[in-house]
């Protein structure tokens, strides 16, 4: 079964098309980017998996239902913007998100927090917003989901934080889910890629596996992505 599967997908604010009979389904195991310009529709692509909009028309399906209370049990989402609660501690933090997530990895969470030096009675308020960052993707990655939507996770931070996050990604997400990144800095997230999705003004350009792309068109994702998306 598909993890997350859309088909014939619109979304309108007002009389704006924010997405236009978008169709495709993502499979358990893989890593994919929802990639396009700034206003391609991918925030709204994410927020609707999420539960957090409601489509105009079409459908959307994590794991088989639609987004509502029982897929929350099954997606980690991270915003584009911090959203932990900054007057907690870590310490209380690790502790809010086991109390609320049952799939939450308690052991997991506190191993990356000491392996950044984060002490556990450190306020989330005391730490800089690339740190923050981190923690939230910690909490986030903690959990054995089924459907992560990270959106925009590597922007607004220095390269070093850019390799943090992937990593942690990359080492931390269930095999038996699918990680959905949502970005336009392709050349940054490409290596982690297995497949990839090209949004454009609310409509699927392509969706594709990276080997594919680099053995039928010779290029890189990003090289692909600049040819398509090309002024």
């Amino acid at each position: 079964m598909a993890v997350l599967e859309c088909k014939d997908l619109c979304k309108q604010y007002g009389r704006m098309p924010a997405l236009d009979h978008v169709s495709f389904a993502v499979e358990p195991g893989h890593i994919v980017g929802l990639l396009g310009p700034n206003g391609s529709g991918k925030t709204t692509l994410i927020k609707l998996a999420n539960g957090l909009l409601t489509p105009t028309a079409g459908s959307i399906l994590v794991c088989g239902t639609e987004p509502g209370v029982e897929s929350h049990a099954q997606v980690s989402y991270l915003p584009e913007r911090t959203a932990i609660p900054t007057w907690m501690s870590t310490e209380q933090l690790v502790d809010f998100y086991q109390d609320f997530y049952q799939d939450f990895r308690k052991e997991a969470a506190e191993e990356m927090l000491h392996h950044l030096g984060i002490q556990p009675r450190q306020r989330i308020k005391q730490m800089s917003k690339g740190t923050r960052e981190k923690v939230q993707l910690i909490m986030v990655m903690s959990r054995a989901a089924k459907l992560y939507l990270l959106d925009e996770p590597i922007g607004g931070v220095d390269p070093a934080t850019r390799d943090y996050i992937l990593s942690t990604i990359i080492g931390n997400y269930n095999p038996e889910g699918a990680v959905m990144i949502s970005t336009h800095l392709i050349s940054d997230v490409e290596k982690v890629l297995d497949e990839v999705l090209f949004l454009n003004q609310g409509r699927l350009m392509l969706q594709s596996s990276v080997d594919d792309i680099r053995e039928e068109k010779g290029m890189s994702v990003d090289a692909l992505f600049r040819e398509v998306f090309k002024c």
